[in-house]
């Protein structure tokens, strides 16, 4: 199943792309979704930071965040991936 992934700032530019599709197995978890990002962490420029980036990242699925690594995902979860940020 295909997951469409939103990247903003950091990890955007840590992985080079804005925006990703994601395929799963079905059914499939945040888990797996992190871990596939893992990989391709691994395949960038800088793995490390590209790793270290995404494990500091929020994970927000259907809008909603979460930190469980065992939430369900169906095809064509929405999940948006945002690094910490901060504002004045």
């Amino acid at each position: 199943m295909i997951v469409p992934v939103e990247l903003f700032a950091a990890a955007a530019a840590a992985l080079g792309r804005t925006t990703d599709e994601v395929d799963l197995p079905d059914p499939a978890t945040l888990g797996d979704l992190m871990d596939a990002l893992g990989s391709r962490a691994a395949a960038t420029a800088d793995p490390a930071n590209a790793s270290a980036v995404l494990a500091r990242c929020t994970y927000l699925v259907e809008g909603v965040a979460t930190t469980d690594r065992d939430a369900p995902l169906t095809a064509g979860s929405a999940v948006d991936v945002l690094p910490p940020f901060s504002g004045g």
